[in-house]
């Protein structure tokens, strides 16, 4: 498994976070909006969160990518597998910045992620779960061919809130039957 994996889609880069994306991570994640869709994102998004970030990523554990256009490499959000090796399975997680939403880049990183997962990790299960409140991250799941596996009621708090988390799951012979 290696981080380092540049990935590419016919419209995006899938490649390691620079320290040189740390003003467009404050930028594009410091919205609310894109907070208010993520467990792990905190608003404010201030230097020192991108700053703590990428040195998260250099210490392990996950996979995190940036996800930037093809054509000029400019950061339009992120994308990550949490590997569970002993179990053969990840979580997927991703982010996008308000301006792309709504143009399919999210389905298609997520679709180069697990490709890779399944490909070339080996992984035989990947799932993803998004808050009830974000239908559109439903959407894009299910357009990978992830299944509906159930609700997590209140199984967070985002500011305050009790949230229901909708799971999502794939297993690799699932993925292998679509891609045939």
């Amino acid at each position: 498994m290696s981080v380092s994996s540049i990935l590419e889609t016919a419209r995006l880069r899938l490649r390691p976070y620079e320290e040189t994306d740390i003003p467009d991570l404050v930028a594009l994640i410091g919205v609310r909006e894109v907070a208010a869709t993520t467990l792990r994102i905190p608003h404010p998004y201030t230097e020192r969160d991108a700053r703590d970030f990428l040195a998260a990523i250099v210490r392990g554990g996950e996979i995190r990518h940036a996800v930037t256009l093809r054509d000029d490499d400019r950061l339009i959000g992120g994308i990550g597998l949490a590997v569970e090796e002993p179990q053969q399975r990840a979580e997927l997680g991703y982010w996008l910045g308000v301006p792309y939403w709504g143009r399919g880049y999210a389905t298609e990183a997520a679709q180069e992620m697990i490709r890779f997962g399944f490909e070339e990790i080996g992984l035989n299960r990947i799932f993803a779960s998004h808050f009830e409140h974000n239908p559109a991250s439903g959407r894009v799941l299910r357009k990978l061919g992830m299944r509906y596996e159930g609700c997590q009621r209140g199984h967070i708090v985002k500011w305050d809130r009790k949230v229901d988390l909708e799971l999502y799951g794939i297993l690799q012979s699932d993925w292998q039957s679509r891609v045939k």
